[in-house]
């Protein structure tokens, strides 16, 4: 049984850095992954590239997300 994927996201990894901050599960440092994201349509892209970062642990491989204290 087979699905036609018509939306699909694709993510490349642009670069890793240190965060500077510890992971709150088991203390491990964490990087900053930065990727270029597009999104497409039939292999047609309907939006632009956008830079995410996304935040992991080394140690636990746990996505971190940052708090907004305000």
């Amino acid at each position: 049984m087979g699905a036609l994927q018509v939306f699909n996201l694709q993510e490349k990894v642009i670069g890793k850095q240190g965060a500077g901050a510890t992971c709150p599960y088991c203390g491990g440092p964490v990087l900053a992954w930065d990727f270029d994201s597009h999104l497409l349509f039939c292999f047609i892209p309907i939006t632009r590239h956008k830079t995410k970062t996304k935040f992991y642990c080394t140690i636990c491989s746990t996505r971190l997300v940052p708090s907004t204290n305000a």
